[in-house]
């Protein structure tokens, strides 16, 4: 978002192999000791932290990437509430259930992969006749993006998702995506497979 907006920033890498997302200076920008966050400093060192949110506070911020006609907005907003409450939260718990749980539960992965699976279907039904998640490009499509080009890792393919396919390819392209997966990680341009 930022890059894709053009407002100077600065990332910070926090390492949470040693959860220094816990420790006490950072608890005091985001009291629930997790990432993303950030401290507006242009606004008396406003901090705010969830990625919704922080997306939501740019666009309004900047007048960009955010309609301004309330049925339009309000689309947005439903699908950027989409991520927060459906796609990462299932998504997230297929990974944790694939790679970090110590004993594998083969019902906890089948039943988030599906879930994962079926909420990628109504993406690629959404994108079937719109460039974009909502028609023009908006912090919808930034919020889904970084979920999607990870399914691969969950075990999804998007072969017979050729709507969500094309979108995912065409935002990976993007100046700022590139750059938005770049500069935090310190690294260059993962590969991109479908």
């Amino acid at each position: 978002m930022l890059e894709e907006i053009g407002l100077d920033y600065k990332a910070h890498f926090i390492n949470l192999m040693e959860n220094q997302q816990k420790e006490d200076w950072f608890l005091q920008i985001n009291p629930n000791g997790r990432i993303p966050a950030i401290i507006d400093h242009d606004l008396n060192d406003f901090k705010l932290f969830e990625s919704g949110a922080i997306l939501l506070y740019l666009a309004e911020k900047t007048g960009m990437l955010l309609p301004k006609k309330p049925s339009q907005k309000a689309e947005c907003i439903q699908w950027l509430m989409f991520q927060m409450s459906a796609i990462g939260p299932m998504q997230g718990q297929a990974h944790v259930f694939k790679f970090a749980v110590p004993k594998k539960n083969d019902y906890a992965i089948k039943r988030y992969v599906n879930e994962t699976e079926r909420l990628y279907k109504i993406l690629d039904l959404q994108l079937k006749d719109r460039e974009f998640i909502t028609g023009d490009y908006s912090i919808a499509d930034i919020a889904l993006w970084p979920w999607i080009r990870l399914h691969l890792k969950v075990g999804i393919t998007l072969k017979d998702k050729p709507s969500l396919c094309r979108w995912l390819k065409q935002l990976a392209l993007r100046q700022a995506f590139i750059q938005g997966i770049r500069i935090p990680h310190e690294r260059e341009w993962p590969d991109f497979e479908i």
